[in-house]
């Protein structure tokens, strides 16, 4: 019998569980054959810490520090620049000041990343203080956190079905029986999907698909020293990866749960806007792939017990700042449902209260 049986081995389901796994015996389910196989997996993988909204942004500076120290820290300099041209200019200007970027000439961006076309980007903004994230390390520093503790993390188990126990749930996942007190729903995609299977009210999130490419590096650049860049209303970014370069369209089209792929129209008018702002064509691809950014209906994380079924802990809507909010949005759930005052202020956790649905 399990205090916590988790769903979901992305970064929520892999965080919540290292946080709870100091509360009480934790088992963290993942239908996949590995953990963050799905969303997690394919990450643009950067911490800005003003990228959100005001509780996203809350939840990444109460994040910064265990980012930048815990296990030696999951952060490297990456920065993030903005740019654009007087056709985009209203976009351009909400965005610095949504962000809080420092305007620069486009000179000096093209100094930065010397594949910008000037005279197409006729302005730029830059937050020098973006981080890239270990991605891979801080799943793996969470996940033995929870083995550490005695956890249990079992992979290769899907959730077929779940009843409610005398003693709080019963989930049948692959060929296993897990009971457990209380169930924490981070299934990702899929988590209105897992709700009904308890007989608990789905809250209306919605998967968004977002496509990336790998090319080679431009030109043959050297960019391990260049910021992930942003085209203005965010409508594409490139961003350096391993010697090469990620580029996306940024879309957010609406799709069911599924083991998301990049759709190829979508892809080239995404390479075809990243094109238009620099001066080396795209001439092949290394690869492609998609992921599936899933919002609440405010856009907001979804964080502590269902109003309705108190042992039922929602632990979702992570949207596109899953990695960058783990550390505090995880800490805030184990407060929360271990009845600690949380660090964060009441606006915030109220923000992101379930309770918020009705």
């Amino acid at each position: 019998m399990q205090d916590f049986i988790i769903i979901g081995g992305g970064i929520a389901g892999i965080s919540a569980g290292a946080r709870l796994s100091h509360l009480g015996r934790v088992t963290v389910l993942e239908r996949e054959s590995a953990l963050a196989y799905h969303a997690s997996g394919r990450s643009a993988a950067l911490f800005e810490e003003s990228y959100g909204k005001p509780s996203v942004i809350a939840l990444n500076r109460a994040s910064k520090d265990y980012h930048a120290t815990a296990n030696g820290g999951v952060l490297s300099p990456r920065g993030l620049m903005l740019v654009g041209t007087s056709a985009t200019d209203a976009a351009f200007r909400k965005d610095i000041a949504d962000m809080g970027l420092s305007e620069i000439t486009a000179q000096e961006a093209k100094s930065l990343v010397p594949i910008l076309n000037t005279a197409v980007v006729d302005r730029a903004a830059i937050d020098t203080s973006a981080w890239d994230i270990d991605t891979d390390l801080l799943i793996q520093n969470f996940a033995r956190e929870v083995r550490a503790n005695g956890g249990q993390i079992a992979t290769g188990a899907p959730v077929n079905a779940i009843t409610r126990s005398a003693s709080g749930w019963q989930v049948v996942a692959g060929d296993q029986i897990h009971e457990g007190t209380t169930l924490v729903n981070a299934a990702g995609a899929w988590v209105d999907q897992i709700a009904q299977m308890a007989g608990v009210t789905p809250l209306g999130f919605t998967p968004l698909r977002r496509s990336m490419a790998r090319i080679p590096a431009p030109g043959g650049h050297d960019m391990s020293k260049w910021p992930m860049v942003f085209g203005a209303g965010e409508d594409w970014y490139c961003k350096p990866d391993a010697g090469a370069l990620i580029v996306s369209p940024a879309e957010e089209d609406p799709c069911d749960p599924h083991d998301a792929w990049a759709d190829d129209m979508v892809l080239a008018e995404g390479l075809a806007r990243y094109e238009e702002h620099v001066t080396e064509p795209v001439t092949r691809m290394l690869a492609n792939w998609a992921g599936l950014r899933t919002f609440a209906p405010d856009r907001q994380l979804v964080l502590g017990r269902d109003t309705g079924t108190p042992n039922f802990v929602w632990c979702a809507g992570q949207g596109g700042y899953g990695f960058q909010t783990a550390p505090a949005a995880s800490q805030l759930l184990a407060n929360l449902i271990g009845g600690t005052p949380p660090a964060i202020d009441a606006e915030i956790v109220a923000a992101v209260d379930p309770a918020r649905f009705g």
